[in-house]
């Protein structure tokens, strides 16, 4: 073992053993040696105890820990402290811009162990609310850990989304008389992206392609006359497809499609040879009305198009509210009164609930009983001032570890409505989840399931769930399914969209925005609402104000029955 290595062993130990506050001399004296180690004109391997008991620096206690790394490779006080380190702690260590001390704020203080909840916790603009941390350290962080994964070549939708723009306005400024778009997962709306494709028509192919060569905004791999692939600064792949201006329309169609679907299409149509102007026509060849580019994964869709049941998609305009957004009184940026009147104004909606964090939720300025009664009545002021829209109190109450929420029945029972979440305790088995999740479900004061599994696309799985029991006892029980809009999260997954809404299910898309800007993220939630095909009617803010209100008081008079509960 070369003395680099020892000095990266010796290191690490200490800065675990920092993140225990064990004895700071102790974890100094360690530092300091293992900065020796890496310095000295000569190799430690070969030296007895007693050579390296006397090297300056290094002494008895060190000399011992040295001998063993020499003789086994590895330390077992080291593998003692990862034992009871949390493996997302382990990896901030690796994060530019934080040592130790502010990681044990981190863990300790904000209650985040995992490198996900921290990137979520930066976008929360949580971290600056600790001590030693500030907004430029917060987005420090935040630039690290989007490298970090961007170089697993994976990008969540929204950031492929600012890296798709570019590409498209760089190729458009860069060739005249092109004709491009994007087709592929990006086009299908995927959650989670890692190939870009983009369709190029020319005529004058061979003059694109070698010009092609020359730009600086792509690095390219491999290519032959139709595809070339490449990179952007990004390091996002990208998949360009050439073909003349005529076969545009076919290629954009079938590089959007996934496989399944494109054959299944052409499979339909005897004349594959046609040159189609539009997609539509394509579809009416296979004599199939047209199918959005977010549906066109596999035969489902086909087969529900074939039968004539293929759902209006929900758009953004459809929305008229938005519910479970936070302010500043709890972790959010922004005022009760800012966030509600940019509601009405920049989004033009007709209300906006407001679901600030409960009170066990203490890293996040959860509200106490008392903060929770002071905040109605400033709901109450701003409604008798503003015109035409409509503020309503509710509240994220965390599910605690028992399936109970966050506040006594009396309390519960004074907002309009109750967004149920699970925030602490995540490392659970499917059992325990899923007793947890379904007593909440069946809290009569429950309304809607916050982000059913917990996940953080591309950085923490969420807690294992059965899919079908939960949307069955959310049926049962009268309970909306939030769909998370937050890019990190996209939850509940569109792959059980379909089913939450054949058991009558009312999904609700939820920004869970904690600044103005946030409320944007609904554009997010509307994606992946249509891939799980999601029409205007089967989504909760897309009622009316008058219809919501009325929604949330019959939920209010069913409170009075009480819910039925489901088996496990």
């Amino acid at each position: 073992m070369e003395n680099k290595q020892i000095s990266r062993h010796l290191r690490f130990l200490s800065q675990l053993m920092e993140l225990h506050e064990e004895n700071p001399f102790k974890i100094k004296s360690i530092a300091n040696a293992a900065f020796k180690a890496d310095k000295l004109p000569f190799p430690l391997a070969g030296k007895t105890l007693a050579e390296l008991d006397k090297i300056d620096g290094i002494g008895k206690s060190i000399a011992v820990k040295i001998e063993e790394l020499l003789e086994t490779g590895t330390l077992k006080e080291t593998e003692s402290y990862i034992e009871k380190t949390p493996a997302g702690i382990i990896d901030m260590l690796r994060i530019k811009g934080i040592g130790p001390k502010k990681i044990v704020i981190i863990w300790h203080e904000l209650h985040i162990d995992s490198v996900g909840e921290l990137y979520y916790a930066c976008n929360e603009n949580r971290l600056i609310e600790a001590k030693g941390f500030g907004l430029k350290t917060q987005e420090q962080i935040k630039k690290t850990i989007e490298f970090d994964i961007a170089s697993q070549g994976k990008f969540l939708y929204a950031q492929a989304e600012a890296i798709e723009h570019d590409l498209l306005q760089n190729l458009d400024a860069s060739f005249t008389g092109i004709k491009t778009a994007s087709a592929g997962q990006f086009r299908r709306k995927l959650e989670i992206v890692d190939e870009l494709v983009v369709v190029i028509a020319a005529e004058d192919q061979a003059k694109l392609i070698s010009a092609l060569n020359e730009v600086s905004y792509l690095k390219f791999d491999s290519q032959n006359e139709t595809f070339w692939y490449g990179k952007t600064e990004h390091g996002m792949l990208v998949k360009l497809v050439f073909c003349v201006p005529e076969d545009f329309v076919k290629t954009v169609f079938i590089e959007t499609g996934n496989p399944e679907h494109v054959q299944n299409v052409f499979s339909r149509i005897s004349d594959v040879d046609f040159q189609p102007k539009t997609e539509v026509e394509i579809y009416e060849k296979a004599g199939l009305p047209f199918i959005e580019p977010e549906l066109r994964e596999g035969i489902y869709w086909i087969k529900k198009a074939s039968a004539g049941k293929l759902p209006q998609l929900i758009t953004f305009k459809d929305l008229r509210g938005t519910l479970h957004n936070h302010s500043t009184w709890s972790d959010g940026v922004n005022t009760l009164e800012e966030m509600a009147l940019y509601s009405r104004d920049q989004l033009k909606l007709e209300y906006f609930g407001i679901c600030d964090h409960s009170k066990s939720a203490f890293y996040a300025s959860g509200l106490s009983i008392e903060r929770v009664l002071q905040q109605m009545e400033e709901v109450d002021s701003i409604n008798k001032k503003i015109q035409n829209f409509k503020i309503f109190k509710g509240i994220e109450s965390d599910i605690l570890s028992d399936g109970s929420l966050d506040y006594p029945q009396e309390i519960l029972e004074k907002f309009d409505f109750v967004v149920a979440s699970v925030h602490s305790n995540l490392r659970m088995n499917e059992e325990k989840a899923m007793e947890r999740l379904i007593k909440a479900i069946e809290n009569q004061h429950t309304t809607i399931l916050g982000h059913p599994t917990g996940r953080l696309l591309l950085s923490r799985d969420g807690y294992p769930v059965d899919y079908t029991k939960l949307i069955d006892a959310c049926a049962a029980n009268g309970v909306v399914i939030e769909i998370n809009a937050n890019p990190l999260r996209l939850d509940l997954d569109w792959r059980w969209h379909q089913y939450a809404l054949e058991k009558g299910v009312f999904l609700s898309i939820n920004p869970d925005a904690h600044r103005t800007t946030g409320l944007w993220d609904m554009h997010y939630g509307i994606h992946v609402a249509r891939k799980g095909g999601l029409s205007r009617a089967m989504c909760l803010n897309a009622l009316s104000g008058m219809e919501i209100d009325a929604f949330f008081q019959a939920q209010k008079d069913k409170n009075l029955v009480g819910k039925r509960s489901i088996a496990l």
